[in-house]
């Protein structure tokens, strides 16, 4: 793969494309706002294409024939679009024919001001580059799968005599088996808990294994054979453990059959206890089984995606089918021009959810999506193995993506239905607060802390979608003089925040801008804010104070605005409510990085700030001599004793302690 113009540094994520047309160049349209773009995205002109059009010609000229990937790029360095082409030249050369180019590239064009490309062998190793560099880069013009977290697995470790049955989520790191993936952490747990009872493997961490003396509550409600104190040998165990596997490789049926002869044979000898036991057994796999929604005869590990379209925006369901079973489904929102059509998205989802997972070996779709060849192929090099995209069109597979279709459908309702609630709200917020018009970005700010010590400040978002968990923030505060001062936190905090956005984006073009700040606090809290705006020459941005009313109760809280006199509102009002909300999650985003930098002090050890100390002589002394005390009243002849600790080290951690000799 050769490269050339090497890719900039990630930017921040952007909003949807905006849609308004292009302004005549004579009479440069003024900053309103589009349907689907932020307010503060300047409209483009005939000028402003007529010059990217040129912009991209000149490229033509040195633009080689072969497949690659070109990203395209506007006057601040932010990569606009990332596409990718079987022919570089042929393919870029539509962009200087903008008669026949929709209007969301036609803005884009506008606001070209750059290009990179990157040539490869094939394009299927373009469309694999394309979906690792939209998901990184996360352009404004592209289709974005913004949920991009690691989905849950079961895994059975295989680094121990006695295997645990856990959950587990991120790399691979650790020897063992995994099976999934899963929708989500509930319908593991759930799933561990029925296999706990059914093949009673251990769920606890080696560390406790190695220490217990007994068994634990585990044996006594019949989830665990107590392997950690010897009540089942390492051979039995195994059994178990291998009789789990094949339950979850998809082999449900044997398993079944042979705990059946298992309990005949144990009545048959008058061991009703064991029969009891491996009774109880098989109901727990029945009840694994009785919790699928819906399944299909014969089908092993297959995925189904489901798109729905309605009113410019796209749910995809995604139903997981592991060893047989429904592992569960997720609903998808991805970000998208209104105008983008079902397949286009279709395929831009499934390049980018696919870009770090390896694909089943069967995936049914709701429809065809674009380039289905090529996705296949990239999917089949991606997971090492032949990859089916597949339409069903009769029988079982095709009620179940009826079914997938409906899930997607009344996600796609709600959705809607919580966005025009959201609206609703936001229009409240504007009327009560005099806004000019409903806020697109509301940040809100909170302080925590205990008598000063590891003061941290928190910063969410929310918007018209809800919150924006991406765009939340913490600050550690810096100033030694400021913890413990509400007050003083406050003013590094705003003035941290402000000062790094003037400088990042001076016009504010940008919409990273808040629309309204929303400050947990009162009259003093709301004066900082005010002062901390002004020095900084921003003073035209909404502030809004809101505190605690008499006795802390919710609902009576107190609004504080510049110039106007507090007030209160109704307690039923649902704006309040929303407002209380989104105070609520500013709390709980300060006080959770408040106990998580507590907890890391905590934590901490003084060897930690000893020069040249690294991970394996920490250990190292601490296994020696015990705990890190132990090791700062140590002579200089001890920590010369302890395994690789030499005598010029020795001399470092004993000066670190001795300073004064």
């Amino acid at each position: 793969m050769a490269t050339t113009d090497p890719s900039p540094d990630t930017p921040a994520p952007t909003q949807a494309v905006p849609q308004a047309p292009l302004a005549p160049a004579e009479a440069p349209a003024p900053d309103a706002p589009s349907q689907d773009a932020s307010p503060k995205v300047r409209r483009r002109t005939v000028a402003d294409l007529n010059r990217g059009v040129e912009t991209i010609k000149a490229y033509l000229r040195t633009l080689p024939v072969t497949p690659g990937v070109y990203r395209m790029m506007n006057e601040a360095g932010d990569v606009l679009y990332v596409g990718k082409a079987r022919n570089l030249k042929r393919r870029v050369a539509n962009y200087t024919v903008p008669a026949k180019l929709p209007v969301r590239l036609q803005r884009m064009v506008a606001e070209t001001v750059t290009m990179e490309f990157v040539t490869t062998h094939t394009e299927v190793e373009a469309l694999l580059l394309e979906s690792n560099l939209i998901k990184r880069l996360m352009p404004r013009y592209n289709v974005l799968l913004r949920d991009d977290k690691t989905f849950p697995h079961i895994m059975i470790t295989r680094d121990h005599d006695y295997p645990a049955l856990i959950k587990h989520r991120g790399t691979r790191t650790r020897a063992g088996d995994y099976f999934g993936p899963f929708a989500s952490a509930g319908a593991v747990n759930r799933t561990i808990t029925a296999l706990q009872r059914a093949f009673l493997l251990r769920n606890c961490t080696d560390s406790v294994f190695a220490t217990r003396t007994r068994p634990c509550l585990q044996f006594q409600i019949k989830r665990c054979t107590a392997p950690c104190v010897g009540r089942v040998n390492r051979a039995q165990y195994a059994e178990q453990v291998d009789e789990a596997a094949a339950f979850l490789a998809g082999k449900s049926r044997d398993i079944q059959t042979r705990m059946a002869q298992a309990m005949m044979d144990a009545s048959e000898a008058l061991d009703f206890e064991s029969a009891a036991k491996m009774r109880d057994r098989i109901r727990a796999l029945t009840a694994i089984q009785a919790h699928q929604d819906i399944n299909v005869e014969g089908m092993e590990d297959a995925d189904i995606i489901a798109a729905y379209q309605d009113g410019g925006s796209t749910c995809i369901q995604v139903f997981f089918f592991r060893g047989g079973r429904n592992n569960g489904n997720r609903a998808y929102f991805p970000s998208h021009d209104k105008n983008q059509g079902t397949a286009e998205v279709l395929a831009a989802f499934i390049a980018q959810f696919y870009d770090n997972r390896a694909a089943p070996a069967l995936v049914l779709l709701s429809e065809e999506p674009d380039e289905q060849d090529l996705l296949a192929e990239a999917l089949t090099l991606r997971a090492g193995r032949k990859v089916e995209l597949a339409v069903p069109k009769r029988g079982d597979k095709k009620r179940l993506m009826d079914h997938a279709l409906t899930n997607a459908r009344e996600a796609h309702g709600r959705r809607l239905a919580e966005t025009g609630s959201q609206a609703k709200l936001l229009a409240g917020v504007a009327e009560i607060f005099g806004l000019e018009g409903p806020p697109a970005r509301i940040e809100i700010y909170d302080n925590s802390h205990i008598q000063g010590a590891h003061p941290i400040g928190g910063m969410v978002v929310a918007g018209p979608d809800g919150f924006i968990k991406n765009a939340y923030r913490k600050f550690n505060i810096r100033d030694p003089k400021a913890a413990g001062d509400d007050f003083a936190m406050m003013r590094e905090v705003l003035t941290r925040r402000f000062d790094r956005a003037l400088k990042e984006d001076p016009e504010r073009t940008t919409d990273t801008w808040p629309d309204l700040l929303l400050i947990d606090g009162g009259e003093g809290q709301l004066g900082v804010a005010v002062e901390v705006l002004a020095e900084l020459g921003l003073s035209d941005i909404p502030l809004v104070g809101i505190a605690k009313g008499p006795d802390r109760d919710a609902g009576r809280e107190r609004f504080f605005l510049p110039g106007r006199p507090p007030f209160g509102m109704d307690p039923r009002d649902p704006v309040l409510y929303f407002l209380q909300r989104l105070r609520d999650e500013a709390h709980r985003w300060a006080i959770g990085g408040h106990r998580q930098r507590r907890e890391k002090a905590i934590s901490a050890s003084p060897l930690d700030e000893v020069a040249g100390i690294g991970p394996k002589r920490k250990k190292a002394l601490l296994l020696h001599f015990g705990s890190a005390q132990a090791v700062s009243r140590a002579g200089l002849a001890d920590l010369r004793a302890v395994d690789g600790i030499s005598d010029a080290v020795a001399k470092i951690i004993y000066d670190h302690f001795h300073p004064d000799g």
